[in-house]
This record gives structure tokens, C-alpha cells and sequence, in this order.
């Protein structure tokens, strides 16, 4: 198939993958990991809430921050309040804060969803609409893109993935990605790829990503032939696997994709990642970041329980440069381990909708989620 590159503020992307925001992993240091081994690729930083940004905090500032070196800043908002988010995209680029910023509409907790925020806001036809065309409006002066990424809906019954691509068509939205599952599904099952083919065949002016189940390099590539979308976005496929941006590079360039490393390959980025932690976050506070890391980097590695539970409770570097010199450096992945799910896999759920939130599928209702701040960018 013919791959166009993807254009953000003037500059192109040959390579047509992007990072998945994802809350507490896509901060600075994971994002020059994954660098690293993928340069020139789109990586967006942590969710931030609106409200948030418009209050200002020292948190937030620390979340909407970006390394020296990164030269194109893309970073994902939330909120479900049109007025909110058309001033946090002001400041974002009256600031030059950013050169692309991203709108969440996919977020599957129930704290955020009951209150009629996150993957709830598109059964809002015309309050999705308002909140994207604020963005756009705010964010056109200063040439900075505005993008969005959405689930497939509620649950089967309740789907609403077209109408929020059509809104986004129509509004000024630079481009499009859907993570092929319901709310309801959560990050269980497999996704539904067949959702984005219909998706691009409905919305024609933009690009339009697919998200979802891309764990090893050449499932991009059959995605995008299977659903002519237009580029993919990578999320839990990349836990304590940087190096797949690395293969996404080869795999799209037409070189074959390298043999999965071996476990000391493994645990030389597992050390540099943990030094990235802590330079940002202190040394105590950056090595118990660095604990989530360690299982995703472990996974398919016949390492152990003792080995996995002794990583899971490292509180000093040294005692983390300890464990892995102990351990076998030529250690390779048992079969079919590149596939092991990474990150959530729970689901399905009973998602949670405010009372009476049906009845009127077109009112322009702000839902009263502003108080939930540290939500996942599901």
C-alpha cells in the first residue's frame, strides 16, 4: 500500500508511528529510551488535565516539561469543558509549551467516566464538538496542531467512534487515532481492527491512526494493510520494550527487524532508564518509579519469582546494579514471549455513566469531572 508521511506544524514523519501517552511511564526519561532506538518518531508525553493546566500547579508544570533535546513537543490533554480546554491551549502555546498537542476522549476509569468525562464525553455529540472546535480555535494562531484519540465507544450498544471522527473532520482536527476497543472491554480481548478500517473509510480529509495490540513490529504493518489507516500509535506494546521503536523504524524502512535482545541487552537499558528516573526525581523517589519498569523489562524471561519479587522491591541503585549482574546476561526470551501482554490487561467492566446521561445524547451539559486529575490516558 502506498504510505504517505505524517504532517504536524510543517514537518513530516516518514516513519508513521507514534507514542501512546500513558500516565506515570511517558515522561522524559522513558520517552529518550524510546528515542533512543526510534529517533525521528512522535512520542507524547503524559495526560494532563485542563483544569489543571489552567490552575497551574508545580505537578503539572513537571508533567508538561520536555528534555533539551526533544525537539518536536507533543503532549496529551483531557478535559470535557470547552471553556477550560480552549484556555489551556492558549497557554500551552502562548508559552511554547508545545508544538502538537493531543485531546484525550478515551480515558476508561470509572471515577471519570461516572462524572461523564474521558471515554463518556463522545456520547455527547455536540459538547465533543464544542470542546474540539475550542482547542482548534485556540490553538490556530499559533499554528500549533490539534489532534484527538478516542475508544470505539461505551460497549457495543453504544458506539460512537464515527460520529466523533466526523466531528473531528469537520472541526479542524490535523489527525485521528482510535484505540480499537470499547470502554466496556477495557484492556481485555483483542482489538477490533476492523473498527478502524470502517473509521477510515468514513472520515477521508485527515489521518487516521489505528491503536490497539501492536506488540511486536510487524503487526503495524498488517495493520495498516488490513485497514488502510494511515499510521499507528504504540501504547502498552513498548512496556519495558523501547527497542521496538527501534524494529517499528526497520520494519516501515523495508530492513528486517532484529532478533529480540538477550537478557544483559535488556538490563543495561533497565540501568540507564532507572539513572533517567532518578536525575529527574531524586535517586530515592526515581528507583521506586523505576519498580513498575522492572516486571515489563522481565517479561518472558524465565528469570524466576525470587529474581522478579526482588526487583519489585529494589530501593537503591546499587542494590538494582546488584541484582542484575547476578543474574545470567545471555538469557533469552522463551518462545512467543515478544507477544506477552504488557502493562493492563484487566477487563471487561461495568462502565459507570452518570444518572439519566442517555437520555439526552445532544446537550451541551458539562459533566462535573474537573476534580479527577491523575487518570490514565487509556
Amino acid at each position: 500500500m502506498t504510505r504517505h508521511p505524517l504532517v504536524l506544524r510543517g514537518r513530516e514523519f516518514p516513519i508513521p508511528v507514534v507514542l501512546a501517552p500513558m500516565a506515570g511511564v511517558t515522561n522524559i526519561p522513558f520517552r529518550a529510551q524510546c528515542r533512543t532506538f526510534g529517533p525521528g518518531l512522535i512520542y507524547v508525553s503524559e495526560m494532563v488535565m485542563a483544569a489543571a493546566l489552567v490552575h497551574g500547579n508545580e505537578k503539572t508544570k513537571k508533567m508538561v516539561a520536555f528534555g533539551p533535546d526533544e525537539d518536536f513537543r507533543s503532549l496529551q490533554i483531557y478535559g470535557s469543558d470547552p471553556d477550560f480546554v480552549g484556555r489551556a491551549v492558549r497557554a500551552l502555546c502562548e508559552q511554547d509549551i508545545a508544538d502538537h498537542i493531543d485531546m484525550n476522549f478515551g480515558c476508561p476509569a470509572t471515577k471519570v467516566t461516572r462524572k461523564g468525562g474521558g471515554a463518556a464525553v463522545p456520547v455527547k455529540r455536540n459538547l465533543t464538538r464544542a470542546i474540539m472546535a475550542a482547542a482548534v480555535k485556540a490553538a490556530e494562531p499559533f499554528g500549533v496542531p490539534i489532534t484527538c484519540k478516542f475508544r470505539i465507544g461505551i460497549n457495543d450498544d453504544i458506539t460512537t467512534f464515527l460520529d466523533t471522527g466526523k466531528a473531528a473532520e469537520d472541526e479542524g482536527i490535523a489527525m485521528i487515532a482510535l484505540h480499537a476497543r470499547t470502554a466496556e472491554q477495557h484492556y481485555a480481548g483483542h482489538a477490533h481492527w476492523e473498527r478502524i478500517a470502517e473509521l477510515k473509510q468514513a472520515v477521508t480529509s485527515i489521518p487516521v491512526l489505528g491503536n490497539g495490540d501492536i506488540w511486536e513490529a510487524h503487526d503495524a504493518i498488517t495493520m495498516m494493510n488490513e485497514t488502510g489507516c494511515d499510521g499507528v500509535v504504540v501504547g502498552r506494546g513498548c512496556l519495558g520494550k523501547p527497542w521496538l521503536f527501534r524494529d517499528l523504524v526497520d520494519a516501515f524502512s523495508g530492513r528486517e527487524v532484529q532478533q529480540s535482545p538477550n537478557l544483559g541487552f535488556v538490563l543495561d537499558v533497565m540501568i540507564e532508564h532507572a539513572e533517567g528516573l532518578m536525575a529527574i526525581m531524586g535517586p530515592e523517589y526515581g528507583i521506586r518509579n523505576f519498580r513498575k519498569h522492572c516486571g515489563w523489562y522481565l517479561t518472558g524471561f524465565p528469570v524466576g519469582s525470587d529474581v522478579r519479587r526482588s526487583f519489585s522491591s529494589v530501593a537503591t541503585f546499587d542494590e538494582l546494579k546488584d541484582i542484575a549482574a547476578r543474574l545470567d546476561h545471555s538469557m533469552r526470551l522463551v518462545d512467543g514471549g515478544e507477544r506477552f501482554a504488557r502493562g493492563h490487561t484487566n477487563g471487561p467492566i461495568k462502565v459507570v455513566l452518570p444518572e439519566g446521561y442517555l437520555e439526552n445524547r445532544d446537550d451541551l451539559t458539562v459533566p462535573a469531572d474537573a476534580s479527577d486529575t491523575a487518570i490514565s490516558g487509556g
